[in-house]
């Protein structure tokens, strides 16, 4: 009976009675491991060679150079898990908030997806988002920055 269906295992159990029969896996057995994080240092910047234009990622020096040269009045909005980044709650629809958009504490500012579950991440401040730091889809780590919001 097992070996005419895609069980692996059937256990059954009455009164008095019990049997449990396995079957043996033909073919690869594969074991989930956790990933390993790899930490990449920056690359050296090489010379006479221009910077690149319109990059994503902004790093916290840089973040941090341009809040202090426009305005003691930054927050540094930070991803709160690690997954991918949305800026809409689906293809088809508008950007939850844009560069100039006015936010409100408890706003939602964007979608994080996370081992398939999709999370609202909310604004902790209210404010005006400056920059939007990273593009849609694209990974995001721990603690990585993703909004500068203007204080209110």
């Amino acid at each position: 009976m097992i070996s005419k269906t895609d069980l692996s295992e059937v256990e059954i159990e009455l009164k008095d009675f019990k049997i449990k029969t396995k079957r043996s896996i033909d073919g690869p057995v594969f074991i989930q491991q956790p990933p390993v994080i790899h930490q990449v240092s920056a690359a050296p910047q090489l010379q006479n060679i221009p910077p690149l234009e319109n990059t994503a990622q902004v790093s916290k020096s840089d973040a941090e150079t341009s809040a202090t040269a426009t305005s003691n009045n930054l927050f540094e909005y930070k991803s709160p898990i690690i997954g991918t980044f949305y800026r809409s709650s689906g293809p088809d629809k508008d950007s939850l908030v844009k560069v100039g958009d006015e936010i409100k504490k408890g706003q939602v500012l964007c979608i994080i997806e996370a081992m398939k579950l999709f999370n609202e991440i909310e604004s902790e401040v209210d404010g005006r988002i400056v920059k939007i730091l990273v593009e849609n889809a694209q990974p995001v780590e721990y603690d990585q920055p993703l909004f500068l919001v203007e204080l209110a």
